[in-house]
């Protein structure tokens, strides 16, 4: 097997999974409508528990949930708890039918609307839930028991006793299933899972931070454990990232056995079509052991700091006691990928609120302090009142943006974005890039899924940040090249890795 510091092979991934004028022409990929994917993971003959359908309203404003972070020495969640984490983090709030069918719309954003990432939940006896390890189904809104008895001490142990699962009395594992997206996306699929956990992390932190409950979310772990515990073909899903939810004193027990399942599930569709190069990029970045996982953990990083004598524009933010009123739970259900942009301009207070809300820090464990980062932040400015048109550098330490260079790039930003209207017709467009060198040399390949994985939290926080002010958001792909061109020499060295717009859209929302 190659190893995780193997970096060859996050590299091959990476340039070969790069969007460019060229390749988007030579390659081009016919969508197959009668193999559809099921949007839906469909285990046979498990019983369903029903969550609860009724959620008392927290209060909690969306701005102050997505960017506080909870503390506690003990937060037991209930069942009820349970339901609102997973329900606006990963359920059904809408559903549409299209000539091609039914669309089931989720609480947080995913790639082509396809919602490849499942969540599993391994907890202790809780006040209304038996100790076991359980499947989440969010089409009929319960859960299905994989298996009954306490298995967090496998998490614990796979995890190197990472303090936060140690005390967790609920730890869900959020998978990657390759097919559900590759359909569209094709090899590209596997940055894709980092970008799609992510939206849903962010709501999850944002939500658990208004329940009170102290989260974080774990990307270093041994893969085989997690995968085996779940029983999981992983040619076709994968185990990508864990999450803590609450805390307890005591520690878990020594699991059960852990038999094979062999349950089994509805296929997918008819057939599937295999991409070789994300499955070698996931094996790459897999840890071996808890001496690989106490290894990568113990490496921390450090952003090399963009030196620069310009004067930087300093942020406006509103302030907690200006902040709108609305909470996370209402800006999660008017939230969704906005389709057009009316080309009006928002604010500079506007703009500086999504910046300031959703760059604060997610805690994670690849990243220490809270508020440290792996992705840099460039702005196309199209239309912001105060705020000249151009390109800036938004510098997280000092909460500033830096001018790079003023100008009309509308069409620029439409280009950068896969010749799409959405960029160019936005208020802003926002790129993320990151020293892969940088991230490779301090993780080996596994910074490959915290780098994607972290844009996507990022960006999951300026979708709510967004709507919680009445905006909107989309997230795109791009020319990856292209992008580092256009904010070079600023940006030379690094690699694109992920686009949110935002601005006002022609759909009013209320």
């Amino acid at each position: 097997m190659v190893s995780n510091l193997d970096i060859r092979v996050g590299w091959s991934y990476h340039n070969a999974t790069k969007h460019s004028q060229q390749s988007i022409r030579t390659n081009p990929h016919f969508l197959n409508w009668g193999n559809q994917p099921l949007p839906f993971k469909i285990y046979h003959g498990l019983d369903l528990i029903p969550l609860p359908r009724e959620f008392p309203e927290t209060g909690v404003p969306a701005l102050r949930a997505i960017s506080q972070v909870v503390q506690c020495d003990r937060a037991l969640p209930d069942l009820q708890t349970l339901s609102q984490l997973l329900y606006f983090s990963a359920g059904v709030t809408r559903q549409r039918t299209f000539p091609s069918g039914e669309i089931y719309f989720r609480a947080a954003a995913c790639t082509g609307a396809l919602y490849e990432i499942e969540l599993y939940m391994a907890c202790g006896n809780l006040p209304d839930l038996e100790a076991g390890l359980y499947h989440y189904t969010p089409a009929e809104f319960g859960l299905r028991r994989l298996r009954a008895g306490d298995f967090r001490r496998v998490l614990v142990e796979a995890t190197a006793n990472e303090v936060s699962i140690v005390h967790a009395p609920v730890i869900l594992i959020c998978t990657g299933t390759y097919w559900r997206n590759a359909w569209k996306y094709q090899a590209r699929t596997y940055r894709h899972f980092g970008w799609d956990n992510g939206t849903i992390l962010a709501n999850l932190l944002a939500i658990s931070t208004a329940l009170e409950l102290p989260a974080k979310v774990i990307c270093g772990f041994v893969d085989a454990d997690v995968n085996l515990l779940l029983d999981l073909d992983t040619d076709r899903e994968v185990a990508f990232s864990l999450v803590s939810i609450g805390r307890v004193a005591d520690l878990p027990p020594a699991p059960p056995d852990i038999p094979p399942l062999k349950l089994e599930t509805v296929p997918l569709s008819r057939g599937e079509v295999d991409y070789p190069a994300m499955r070698a990029m996931h094996a790459a970045s897999s840890l071996l052991s808890q001496e690989d996982v106490a290894r990568w953990r113990g490496n921390p990083f450090a952003m090399k700091p963009k030196m620069s004598a310009a004067e930087l524009i300093p942020l406006k933010p509103l302030g907690d006691t200006e902040i709108p009123k609305d909470s996370i739970q209402q800006v999660v259900l008017r939230r969704g990928s906005t389709r057009q942009f009316a080309r009006e301009p928002i604010s500079f207070v506007q703009l500086s609120t999504v910046l300031d809300r959703s760059t604060g820090g997610v805690p994670v464990d690849f990243l220490n302090p809270l508020g440290a980062q792996l992705n840099y932040l460039y702005l196309i400015v199209n239309s912001v009142e105060g705020l000249l048109p151009g390109s800036y550098f938004f510098d997280p330490r000092r909460r500033g943006l830096e001018l790079l260079k003023e100008g009309d790039f509308r069409n620029k930003a439409g280009y950068l974005g896969l010749e799409q209207e959405l960029p160019a017709d936005a208020s802003f467009a926002m790129f993320f890039l990151a020293d892969l060198e940088a991230i490779f040399e301090c993780f080996g390949n596994r910074g490959y899924r915290a780098v994607q994985l972290e844009a996507g939290l990022i960006g999951g926080k300026l979708y709510l940040a967004a709507y919680a002010l009445h905006l909107g958001a989309s997230g795109l792909t791009f020319y990856d090249d292209d992008v580092v061109s256009f904010f070079s020499p600023h940006a030379e060295g690094k690699n694109a890795v992920f686009l949110v717009t935002v601005g006002k859209s022609t759909k009013r929302l209320g």
